[in-house]
Formats: structure tokens, C-alpha cells, sequence
């Protein structure tokens, strides 16, 4: 085993702890960044000052009535901006625009006493535009041929070879919904100016370092001028790994102005109007199986929403493709990759950082097309299964593709998978009107960021002379328990018990250049800092010990908080060996490194080896609908995921738990409409509260919810063999809209194909409903029962002896041709 995975006697990983912040969290005593505004003297309150509409060039904008307004200091507008005037990484993102991109841009900040001297200060600002076309929906961009950044594609095997060697060939086109973070905390920051004129910033960021960098251009300071702190954050799921870091901006730039502290929050509507969402896709796409219903050829083109500015979309956009396989072999394969650009809100990370995109386009093919060759979706699912030695499309071994399977077949035992379709069946079949489905589906997903550099951790670990310890990381907490997890380890490094340690907020003048808390890399990355910095301080210690125990350093061990020499009764306590040390001129801080090792990618190629290893999961899910209204409900989920050895079992749990509701939502409840009429809102976000914006709830939650982590699963070259947890169970949920999609076929005759919406709300599987009845009632007049598609998510057809007219035949003998 490695030295990075090999767990010591008595680690204190492995245990099932509460959160660090729990007590804090349900008493109300954890203070998130806006908390600090009651903590600090003369703080000025920024408003924006948007622009309700979609499109348009700013030809003049009018400060003075704001400024008449009681309470108002100052106006921020781009003529105040000594460095950059640009939020983002690419350049491509003004902050004090002058174009209006998407409706709600902002184009200045009022600074007021109040917050309500600043919002009238902001209603008084006048903003003269020329309106310009607006483009809104992926169909509109597509047509317009409005894309931008880069165009991947990725290739393997020989796609025309593929497609001639098929039995059958299927073609469609899938669209899909973006999705809202709604984190409980909005965006919030708070700058202050020291007497030296340098920066501090408290900000609910991901990503402290880029949040500093972008302050620091924006300011036209350097990076050792501005200091960003990361208290935690109330919910982050990528939302605030790019965006937080132009409203820091505002806050330090009117900080920097006025010489007082400056608060950026905002309120619910805003953070809806004016951050970007997850992407929604739209997917063409052509896939060949043989006689089996092994696939043979994919082909498709998928685009994503980008909105009006870059931001990630272009690694988003990636890894939707690296992603399209999930645990699918694909011998040949192409597929293309484009970033529509809309004028809507940047669209940017969001957990699974298109991951479930290029998922869900694959599972939606599976699902739709396994009626039409005859088999059960699981049963082709399984037949298409990684195996030792394959690789995925972009060249990288598919490692441990074992897993797959042994996490499929531990879901189907537990959950009585054979047993419960018998008793579906019978259920169905003695009720016309309510209908029952039950699917499984697996998920493969990758680790680690898809830019190699950004692959790596840092960590400052600081041992004080009674023996307590504080650990500094770069990685910050948005409750997902990346701090109890570093706890942990540090706590196992050195061999003490866990309440000698202590972890500080995240600060980027404590561990500098860090990666964002993102690609669920934050407990690989960070934990592995930790280790290293605590084996550099456990090493010398051991260099004491062995002086106090008269033995040599390599045979004590440090467990519970005491050193003993191998073979001996001789003790030394934690806190007598570190003042010796002290006293002996030990140094007992260490700055901790980690980079993951054996990456490599070829962006242009689109080929390599850009992960570190998979993570693997199953889940079944039953549901139950009502043919009347469409409505449904989650009755049992039963799922097997892999974590490798768990840091923190009891956390990890709840990762699980939380990505499967999160990604439940995304598929079947969340629904975001904008206003794409031509009239005066054109591109307005219509669901803009959680009123009109369908979250999940209690009514959401399975009735049963039965969660497993993987056993004997060892990750090596992991921190303590453990693996990543924080993104790959959203795409666990693809089971329930699978479920609903058997469900409403039941209504319709045997090997009937349903095209389902996503979300696959309560009106989108009525309509699926309607379909299979329709079938069903085509069928009964003697007809060939083939049905045409037309739903949300556009037609599927069959290229061959079928006719390309887009329709789904059911008579599996009549879809052979090429």
C-alpha cells in the first residue's frame, strides 16, 4: 500500500464524526461573511443599478439625482476603476459594462449609509440605452450560428466503420434545462482599507486566490496588497467558484474610494438575475448498436448555454464530453462540443461541472432506445459495461472498471431488484390509472481538474508549545465537511486525538496560490497538503522522542497522543515531547504540499490522461405516477457508492444523500423560464423566487432512502485511500427520471418508446403518459404502432429500413439498416 493511502494503529479518519460547525450551524452561532457587517464600524451598503433588459448599447448614464438622495456617498461607475475593468479570467467580462448583456446587468454600484439610501440612490441613476437583437434560447443561438470560445471535438475508433457495422441506428436530439444553485447564503462580501492602503476582503468565495487576483487587477494592485478570507460559506455547488469575485470587486474598489468598509449583498432576486446558472445542453445525436444492442458508433454534437460571457463554459463544455461515455464502452466515437453565446447570465460551474450533461445524454439514449431493441434498459446497460483494458474516448484506461459491475449487482441484491419488477408488473397490470417503474443506473465519474496546473494543495500547519495545533488549508467549507475531514487527518498524522486540533479560515496570506474548492478535489488535494505538512512535523518529533525514549526514530510511534518505543514500556505524552521540542529548537510549524501525480491532457487533441482515477456508484429508484395529473412520488431508493476508504463516513453519507436530491431536482422539479416573447421583458428570468422556482423539500425526500458506501475499496495514491465524494452522486438521480420514463410507458403497450422532458416535471411526464396511451390506441386500430416523438426534447428516429421521418418504431425486426 502507498504512504499516501496507508492508515496508521488507531486512526481517527475512518470515524463517523458530526460536522465541525454543526452545533454552530442549528444554534445559529456560525457566522457567515455578511454576520461580519454588525461586527464592523461605518460600513457603506453597495445596490446595483440594473438594467431590465436584455440587450443594448449604454449611451449615457446619469449619476446626480442618485447623488441628491439622503444617505447616498457615492456612485461606482467604470470612469472609477484605476486597474482592470474586467471580473473575470478571460477579459471578457466588464464590470461596469458598456453594453447591456442580459436583462438585470448591473452597470454601477450606489454606496449608501443604509441599504436604503442605496436602493433609491440606485432607482435615481438614469441609464440611456440602445436597444439591440437579443438572443435567448440554445434553438435562437444555434440558428444564428452565436457560439463562442472553443469548438472541441473528440474522436476515437472509426465512426462511418461503426455505423455500417450496426444492426441498428437510431438518431435524436435532446434538450435539457439549466439549473439554480439557490445556496441559502447569496453573494456577499466585505472589503476594508488598513492604514497602509491595503486590502482586506471577507468574501463567500470557492476560490480565495482568484477572488485576490481579480480584486488585485481591478484595483491595479499586486497580489501581496490584498488579502481574501473565506469564513465558510452557506452553499456554494460551484456558484461561487467565478462569480463571487466581481462583487468582491465592487466592495474593495468602493473601499478603496471612500477609505470605509463597503458590504456587497445580495438579496435573493438579485443573486437569481445576476449569477449564472448550471448549463443547459442541447444534444444531436446519431448511435449505432449491433444484434446484441452492443453500442458500435456514437456520433453527436452537444452545445452549451454559455450565456453572455466565457467563465468556465469552455472546461464545462469539456468535460460534458469527456463524460458522454458514463460507464459505457464506445469503440467509435465523435463528438463535438460548442458554447452558444445567449443574453442571458453567465452560466458557470455547477457541481458535476458538466459532467451531468454529457451523462445525461447518454442515459437518455439508453433509456429511449432499449424499448426498441427489445431488451430491458438494465439488461442494456449491462451488456455495455467498461471491461478490463477498454478506454474511453479521449484515451485514458478506464482503471478499476470492476466496480462498476460489483456496485450494480450490490444495488440489485440489496434492493430486491428482481423481485420488485415482478411485483411492479403485477401492480401495473391490476391498475389502470397509477403506475409504478423501477430503473438502475450506474455512474463513472472522473477526478480531478481538467487543467493539469490547477491540480495541486497547500497547507500550513502550526504546532504551538502546549501541544495544540492549528491547521491553515486552501480549500474552503461550503458545508460539505471539507474541514472535519481535514481535522481528521491531521489528527491521524500526528497521533493525536482530535480535540488538540484546531483549523483557521481559509486565507490566501496563509497558503497562497491555491485551486478553487471545486471537482470534488478539495479533501485529494488539501488532505494530502495536511499530511504532508504533519509528516514533516511528526518526523522531527520522532527525532525527539527517540532521544527521551533511547531508541531509534523509525521504531516510535505517536498514537492517542503518546510516543512509545517499539518493545518498550517507556511513554512520553504529546504534550511533554512537543516543549522538548521546543526547548531543543525544533522548528514546529510546516508548510505542506501536494500535486497529483500521472496527469496529462492535450486540449487541442482532446486526448490523454486528465484524471486521477473514477469514482463508481448505482442507485435504484421506484416511483409511482398518477395517470391523471402526471403527479408522482419517490417511494424507494436504494444506492452503492464508491468513496475508496471514507475520511468521514457519517459525512460522506450525507454527500451522498445531498448530491442525489440535488441532482433529483435539476431532473425532475427545477424548471427555469425566461421570457422569450418580443416583447419589453424579452430575457427576463420569470422564475425568480423560490415561489415560482421548484426546489426539492421533505415531500421530495424517497420514502425510503437506503444508502451504502462501497466496503474494501482502498483508493491508492488517495489520502488515506479515500476517494472523492462531492459531485458524483448528483448524477445518481439519472435512476428516477429513468423510473418515471418506465412508468409512463407502462401506460402504453409493451415496447413502446418515451420521450421524457428534463426536468421531467409532473406536466412533462403527464405528456409522456399521453404518449404511450397514444400508442397504445394507435395500436388497437390495427395500425404499426410506431409513434412520432414530438415532445420538449425534440424527435428521435431511425436512420435505416425505418425511414428518417423521425419515428421510434416499436417492432424491433423493422430497425435494422445503416
Amino acid at each position: 500500500m502507498s504512504q499516501l493511502s496507508a492508515r496508521p494503529e488507531k486512526p481517527v479518519v475512518g470515524a463517523s464524526l458530526p460536522h465541525e460547525s454543526a452545533y454552530q450551524h442549528v444554534t445559529g452561532t456560525a457566522l457567515y461573511t455578511d454576520d461580519l457587517v454588525q461586527r464592523t464600524k461605518g460600513v457603506l451598503h453597495a445596490y446595483p443599478v440594473q438594467v431590465m433588459k436584455a440587450h443594448g448599447r449604454i449611451t449615457a448614464i446619469r449619476t446626480a439625482a442618485a447623488l441628491e438622495v439622503p444617505g447616498v456617498v457615492r456612485v461606482l461607475t467604470g470612469a472609477d476603476v484605476p486597474g482592470v475593468n474586467d471580473a473575470g479570467m478571460k477579459h471578457d467580462e466588464p464590470l461596469f459594462p458598456d453594453e447591456v448583456m442580459f436583462h438585470g446587468h448591473a452597470v454601477a454600484w450606489v454606496l449608501g449609509e443604509t441599504l436604503e439610501a442605496a436602493r433609491l440612490g440606485a432607482a435615481a441613476v438614469e441609464v440611456d440605452l440602445d436597444e439591440l437583437p437579443s438572443v435567448i434560447t440554445l434553438q435562437e443561438a444555434i440558428a444564428a450560428e452565436s457560439f463562442h470560445g472553443a469548438r472541441p471535438v473528440m474522436v476515437t475508433g472509426d465512426v462511418e466503420a461503426g455505423f455500417a457495422d450496426s444492426a441498428h441506428v437510431f438518431t435524436g436530439e435532446f434538450q435539457f434545462s439549466d439549473q439554480e444553485h439557490f445556496y441559502l447564503e447569496t453573494h456577499a462580501a466585505l472589503a476594508q482599507i488598513d492604514e497602509a492602503g491595503q486590502v482586506f476582503i471577507q468574501s463567500s468565495t470557492q476560490h480565495p486566490s482568484e477572488t485576490q487576483e481579480i480584486v488585485a487587477h481591478v484595483l491595479g494592485l499586486s497580489s501581496h496588497e490584498v488579502t481574501v478570507q473565506c469564513l465558510r460559506m452557506g452553499g456554494g455547488f460551484g456558484g461561487k467558484e467565478m462569480q463571487p469575485h466581481g462583487f468582491a470587486a465592487v466592495a474593495a474598489l468602493g473601499a478603496k474610494l471612500t477609505g470605509r468598509p463597503v458590504r456587497v449583498r445580495l438579496n435573493r432576486t438579485q443573486d437569481l438575475t445576476m449569477s449564472g446558472k448550471r448549463h443547459g445542453f442541447h444534444a444531436q445525436w446519431r448511435i449505432g448498436f449491433d444484434a446484441e444492442g452492443r453500442i458500435q458508433a456514437l456520433d453527436a454534437t452537444l452545445t452549451s448555454d454559455g450565456g453572455w460571457s466565457l467563465d468556465l463554459s469552455e472546461p464545462v463544455t469539456a468535460r460534458a464530453l469527456c463524460h458522454i461515455d458514463n460507464t459505457y464502452w464506445i469503440p467509435n466515437a465523435r463528438v463535438a462540443g460548442r458554447i452558444a453565446k445567449t443574453n442571458k447570465v453567465s452560466n458557470t460551474a455547477f457541481r458535476g461541472f458538466g459532467g451531468p450533461q454529457g451523462m445525461l445524454v447518454i442515459e437518455d439514449i439508453m433509456g429511449r432506445c432499449a424499448p426498441l431493441l427489445g431488451l430491458d434498459p438494465t439488461e442494456l446497460r449491462e451488456r455495455n459495461f467498461y471491461r478490463e483494458g477498454h478506454c474511453t474516448p479521449y484515451g485514458q484506461k478506464v482503471t478499476q472498471p470492476e466496480r462498476i459491475g460489483a456496485v450494480w449487482q450490490q444495488v440489485k441484491d440489496s434492493a430486491r431488484f428482481a423481485d420488485r419488477q415482478r411485483e411492479i408488473a403485477a401492480f401495473n397490470a391490476a391498475h389502470p390509472h397509477t403506475k409504478r417503474g423501477l430503473a438502475l443506473t450506474g455512474i463513472k465519474f472522473g477526478i480531478s481538474f481538467n487543467l493539469t496546473a490547477f491540480n495541486q494543495g497547500g497547507a500550513l500547519v502550526l504546532i504551538y508549545k502546549d501541544g495544540s495545533v492549528l491547521i491553515n488549508h486552501g480549500g474552503t467549507e461550503m458545508g460539505q465537511g471539507l474541514h472535519t475531514k481535514m481535522l481528521q487527518v491531521a489528527a491521524t498524522t500526528l497521533g493525536i486525538p482530535l480535540h488538540k486540533v484546531r483549523l483557521a479560515p481559509t486565507r490566501t496570506d496563509k497558503v497562497p496560490n491555491t485551486s478553487a474548492t471545486a471537482a470534488s478535489s478539495g479533501a485529494d488535494l488539501n488532505g494530502a497538503a495536511v499530511k504532508n505538512a504533519c509528516e514533516q512535523l511528526r518526523e522531527r518529533l520522532l527525532q525527539v522522542a527517540a532521544t527521551q525514549l533511547g531508541t531509534n526514530a523509525s521504531d516510535v510511534r505517536i498514537v492517542e497522543g503518546v510516543a512509545r518505543g517499539l518493545g518498550s514500556d517507556k511513554e512520553l505524552a504529546w504534550d511533554d515531547l512537543v516543549r522538548t521540542a521546543y526547548f531543543q529548537r525544533v522548528q514546529l510549524s510546516a508548510a505542506g504540499f501536494y500535486r497529483t501525480e500521472g496527469l496529462h491532457w492535450d486540449a487541442k487533441a482532446f486526448q490523454g490522461s486528465p484524471f486521477k482515477y473514477f469514482s463508481y456508484g448505482a442507485a435504484a429508484a421506484e416511483v409511482e405516477v398518477d395517470g391523471f395529473t402526471g403527479a408522482y412520488r419517490i417511494r424507494r431508493v436504494d444506492i452503492v457508492h464508491d468513496v475508496g476508504d471514507s475520511l468521514s463516513p457519517m459525512i460522506d453519507i450525507g454527500q451522498v444523500e445531498g448530491g442525489f436530491v440535488q441532482g433529483a431536482g435539476w431532473l425532475t422539479l427545477e424548471d427555469m423560464r425566461w421570457d422569450t416573447g418580443e416583447g419589453p421583458q424579452r430575457g427576463r428570468l420569470l422564475t425568480q423566487a423560490a415561489s415560482t422556482y421548484k426546489l426539492p423539500s421533505f415531500s421530495e425526500m424517497p420514502e425510503e432512502f437506503h444508502v451504502t458506501l462501497m466496503e474494501n475499496a482502498t483508493e491508492e495514491g488517495a489520502v488515506y485511500g479515500s476517494k472523492a465524494v462531492g459531485e458524483p452522486p448528483l448524477m445518481l438521480a439519472f435512476s428516477v427520471r429513468e423510473a418515471l420514463r418506465q412508468a409512463a410507458a407502462a401506460f402504453g403497450p409493451g415496447g413502446v418508446s418515451v420521450e421524457l422532458a428534463s426536468p421531467a416535471t409532473p406536466e412533462a411526464v403527464y405528456w409522456a403518459v399521453e404518449t404511450a396511451r397514444s400508442e397504445r390506441a394507435v395500436g388497437s386500430d390495427g395500425s404499426d404502432g410506431s409513434t412520432r416523438l414530438n415532445g420538449v426534447n425534440g424527435t428521435a428516429g431511425m436512420v435505416g429500413s425505418g425511414g428518417t421521418d423521425g419515428r421510434l418504431r416499436g417492432d424491433t425486426a423493422a430497425l435494422s439498416g445503416a
